[in-house]
């Protein structure tokens, strides 16, 4: 394990001192003394001042979540502001987030999911294999494929920052959740960096615009993925997906003279859908309106339904 070095330079500082004094009690008074350290000794070295920069922010975080912290400090100054993490600190980007508006932008996902597990469903190579086939594919590309529909819908939404528990509430909340339920863990909300990903992809996506043949291309070449475990009829989905680049290709070609590279920022496109978490779709968009669910057999259903 790697020591940071702020705390290897205390240490040696702490060991120092001591050897100091040992030598101080131990000759008289005209004995001769160590030498002072200069002032460019104690300097700290580049290394150092990063790690300084790099965990002011997270050592007060984790100072600011505990109960006695939290008590002096409102008998202290109860209007004092939080202060911002320093540059380059990774902190913001791990904190959990929440949808501003969980059920109108729960509903407008939802809707998605509907109209793309419909879109699904009409293509007649997909329903030509067989259920578990199918049950595979979807398990697989659903998330991918909302994001995809969330794009072309052109759906918004916000997210707010939760507050974070402090370390007696994350004990006690995770001890009662072993007690009700000892072989599951619960999910935590998204975290900052996971929500960008999302809507970094958007963002991608609306720049492009992209436009109804080529969303429906982009989700065939998703969703006949060729390499997924379980499958049977891997030639006829590699086909199936080999089809669905070449008519990309050539629609772009036709549309898009004049853009010889669009076909490979489309293809970017579905690069970005690989940073994209199923887990975190889920508990973003779909968690707060039907609660816990299991994906793979609300899927099942939807599949097996007339939508």
């Amino acid at each position: 394990m790697s020591v940071c070095p702020l705390a290897r330079l205390r240490h040696s500082a702490a060991a120092h001192a001591r050897t100091r004094y040992k030598y101080a009690k131990g000759h008289a008074a005209g004995a001769p003394r160590l030498a002072q350290p200069s002032r460019q000794q104690g300097t700290l070295p580049p290394g150092a001042m990063a790690c300084v920069a790099g965990c002011r922010c997270c050592t007060e975080r984790r100072r600011q979540s505990s109960i006695l912290y939290n008590i002096l400090k409102s008998e202290g100054r109860p209007g004092a502001a939080q202060e911002p993490p320093g540059p380059g600190c990774s902190c913001g980007s791990r904190r959990r987030v929440a949808l501003r508006s969980p059920q109108v932008a729960g509903k407008a996902a939802s809707a998605v999911l509907v109209k793309t597990l419909r879109f699904v469903k009409s293509v007649p190579c997909f329903q030509e294999l067989p259920l578990d086939e199918q049950l595979v594919l979807v398990r697989s590309c659903w998330a991918p494929l909302l994001v995809l529909g969330l794009a072309q819908e052109r759906v918004h939404f916000e997210t707010v920052e939760t507050a974070e528990p402090s370390m007696l509430q994350r004990i006690l909340t995770e001890r009662r959740q072993e007690q009700r339920h000892p072989e599951s863990s619960s999910p935590q909300l998204p975290s900052a960096g996971e929500i960008q990903a999302i809507k970094g992809f958007l963002a991608k996506c609306w720049s492009l615009d992209i436009s109804t043949k080529e969303y429906a291309y982009l989700k065939g070449t998703v969703l006949f993925n060729p390499d997924l475990p379980g499958l049977q009829c891997v030639q006829y989905i590699q086909g199936l997906q080999r089809e669905a680049q070449q008519a990309l290709n050539e629609h772009v070609r036709l549309i898009h003279r004049g853009d010889q590279a669009r076909f490979a920022k489309l293809n970017v496109v579905l690069s970005l859908l690989r940073s994209i978490n199923a887990n975190v779709i889920a508990e973003l968009f779909f968690k707060p309106i039907i609660g816990t669910v299991n994906m793979d057999d609300m899927l099942l259903e939807m599949l097996c339904a007339k939508l």
